[in-house]
């Protein structure tokens, strides 16, 4: 039998975990520029992207039609070299063209499964409130389970796997609200919002003649990313702030100004953000800080408020804002606590 010394002992889970944030770090650097050099002067927005990526959760962009929703979907779809799908989501859209169909095959004579546009790694779904509530349905499933169910038979979807949604929160004619169970499985909302005067300027200069994401290569790929997602994972969290989230969650349900709080899912998901900006900040362990840069686009596109605060023109993000404001936080004291 071989005795092993004291210096051959199993590696250092500080190191190993030091190392896979320096892995991180380069990597989620590389996709980030590679997405600013189409979206101009929107750094918030490309990092909640990445945030949201690297949570394994799915993004839904909001906002007015023009400012780039498609645009920023795109983007990170190309820069990471992955299968991708993109849906086009309209009136006449079904179910089947979603999640894939069984076809019956005359010369085998058995059915066939037929795979639908779900069947990616990043699933791009442009102006998903235009379908009907129906063909909605078809994604709760595959964005929560990450599989999809079809004739009896359940197929699992590869990893990663993000839908990236936008949809036109103003305009009303020819569209569908998207119900309360789907919203609460986008982990995150986003606003683009319109650019500053010089990243216009300079868009007319570079999206004036070509596209640009004709231009855009691939920076990195599914495997990479499934590594970094693997990292995100370690990142500690102390019973401090695990309370912390816990009682943002039970204050949405308790202020009087909402009439539906956050589900159990959206605690979950906003722990699982948080871990991935404490990584993006070359941390392994969450700051309360994280928590509250993210309450407001993790929590806010699920609550719903009361008929008086709408009168009163109470938005949910601003409802969530006050609530940070105000629930207290135990001093998790030094972020020294690995074992």
């Amino acid at each position: 039998m071989v005795r092993r010394s004291a210096n051959s002992s199993a590696p250092d889970p500080a190191a190993t975990t030091a190392a896979g944030l320096d892995d991180l770090l380069e990597s989620s650097g590389r996709i980030r520029a590679n997405i600013e050099q189409v979206i101009e002067g929107k750094p918030d927005a490309v990092r909640l992207a990445l945030v949201v990526l690297l949570a394994e959760g799915h993004l839904l962009i909001e906002d007015v039609p023009g400012v780039g929703k498609t645009m920023l979907a795109k983007a990170l779809a190309r820069s990471i070299d992955c299968t991708v799908r993109r849906i086009q989501f309209t009136p006449d859209l079904l179910p089947s063209d979603v999640t894939g169909v069984s076809v019956y095959n005359q010369e085998t004579r058995e059915f066939e499964f037929k795979p639908g546009a779900v069947f990616a790694n990043l699933v791009v779904g442009d102006e998903i409130n235009r379908a009907s509530p129906k063909t909605q349905s078809a994604l709760l499933e595959a964005m929560e389970e990450r599989q999809v169910t079809v004739d009896g038979v359940t197929y699992v979807l590869e990893t990663p796997f993000m839908v990236i949604a936008t949809q036109n929160p103003i305009e009303m004619e020819g569209t569908y609200p998207l119900p309360e169970a789907q919203r609460d499985r986008f982990t995150a909302r986003v606003s683009m919002g319109y650019p500053s005067a010089a990243a216009e300027l300079d868009m007319l200069d570079t999206h004036g003649g070509t596209d640009p994401l004709d231009d855009l290569d691939p920076v990195a790929d599914a495997l990479e990313v499934r590594k970094l997602i693997e990292v995100v994972r370690t990142v500690h969290v102390s019973t401090e702030v695990k309370k912390y989230v816990v009682d943002l969650a039970t204050a949405t349900r308790q202020a009087p100004e909402l009439r539906l709080g956050a589900s159990p899912r959206a605690t979950l998901q906003l722990l699982r953000a948080a871990r991935a900006q404490a990584a993006l900040d070359g941390r392994d362990y969450v700051l309360p800080d994280d928590v509250q840069a993210l309450a407001g686009p993790v929590l806010a596109h699920r609550l719903l408020p009361t008929a008086e605060a709408q009168v009163a023109r109470r938005t949910p993000e601003a409802v969530v804002a006050d609530l940070v404001a105000r629930v207290p936080l135990t001093d998790p004291g030094p972020p020294a606590r690995r074992r």
